[in-house]
């Protein structure tokens, strides 16, 4: 059996930075109101008519990680993308991004809807592909769009203020060294608190499309993202801890032998709270959330290629990757770089 390892990393993110100034003449909000509450400084927003969508910003997160991987395009066997904001409302943008990379290879694609956790889901599933030899290079993508979705008026400042697009992508390879690359991936769910941070419409189980319509009602917020904030907190700070632990455990190892973690950003007081939790110095958390908000399943591999980047991870190293979200589900993976 094979290990995988991450040979190559991407991200990218709009041009156009969104400051909490800029927020506060729209919104009756603040800058030192938001950073109190989220640690939050800038987002990044797509401009109409630029042409970034979700898949878009993928592809070119997607090109950067597999020209760092050192392998051609059409040397990717599988697609996963993960992303709560597709294009379309099918199909979804796996086979989007097989198309617009242009692969000669009609290779599969799988789009994984786990919102804040979706990279560790979509890292999980590669990770056990290559592990019993199906494929040998996966393109893993998060790509959010979240902008154009947001109620941008001050009932909807609690959420709007935190979420930003951007986009990360991961190639997976195949490792023979077991001692190298993912050692394991930890997933859960809590579906019972599924409405605690939802989106409800345009629900097709629930609700027919020629009511909606009829409706065309501007007071009806089911269309914008719900948030029941103290609550998510409660419940991030608690699963976090769990899931990393489960990870060292299964490992055996130590919270002293965590060289890096890479906490899904969703807020900066969940992740200031979970390092001082585990006794974790500034340099074993990389956060970015200060300058890109909260871009749901885009945030993991952003942040993991910038500390990167930054030479903040060296070969050797132990590094964990954790998120928690809507769902409710949350995961980790402990990766031996």
């Amino acid at each position: 059996m094979y290990n995988s390892k991450i040979s190559g990393l991407g991200y990218y993110v709009p041009e156009n930075v969104v400051t909490n100034d800029d927020l506060s003449k729209i919104i009756d909000t603040n800058d030192e109101w938001i950073q109190e509450r989220t640690g939050i400084k800038e987002r990044r927003h797509v401009v109409k008519g630029d042409g970034d969508t979700t898949t878009t910003m993928g592809v070119k997160a997607a090109k950067v990680a597999i020209e760092r991987a050192g392998i051609d395009k059409d040397d990717i066997d599988f697609i996963i993308f993960a992303t709560l904001s597709p294009d379309y409302y099918f199909p979804g943008p796996g086979v989007l991004v097989q198309r617009d990379l242009g692969l000669k290879r009609t290779v599969g694609a799988l789009d994984v809807r786990n919102q804040c956790s979706g990279f560790i889901y979509a890292l999980s599933v590669a990770d056990q592909f290559i592990k019993t030899g199906m494929y040998k290079n996966i393109l893993i993508i998060g790509s959010e769009l979240h902008s154009t979705g947001l109620d941008m008026t001050t009932r909807g400042r609690g959420v709007s203020v935190i979420f930003g697009d951007g986009a990360g992508a991961a190639v997976l390879t195949r490792e023979e060294d077991n001692t190298k690359g993912i050692l394991s991936t930890h997933l859960h769910s809590e579906g019972q608190h599924a409405e605690e941070l939802a989106l409800i419409a345009p629900g097709m189980g629930k609700r027919w499309v020629t009511d909606i319509i009829a409706e065309n009602n501007p007071d009806d917020e089911s269309y914008y993202p719900y948030m029941n904030g103290q609550f998510v907190f409660k419940n991030a700070v608690v699963r976090f801890s769990e899931v990393i632990n489960e990870g060292l455990n299964a490992n055996n190892l130590q919270v002293s032998d965590i060289d890096m973690l890479i906490p899904h950003q969703a807020n900066l007081r969940i992740s200031q709270f979970i390092q001082q939790k585990f006794g974790l110095s500034n340099d074993q958390v990389y956060n970015n959330i200060m300058k890109y908000g909260n871009t749901t399943a885009a945030s993991v591999p952003i942040a993991l290629t910038e500390a990167w980047e930054n030479g903040k991870i060296k070969e050797g190293d132990t590094v964990v990757l954790a998120a928690f979200g809507s769902g409710f589900t949350w995961g980790s993976a402990i990766i031996k770089w």
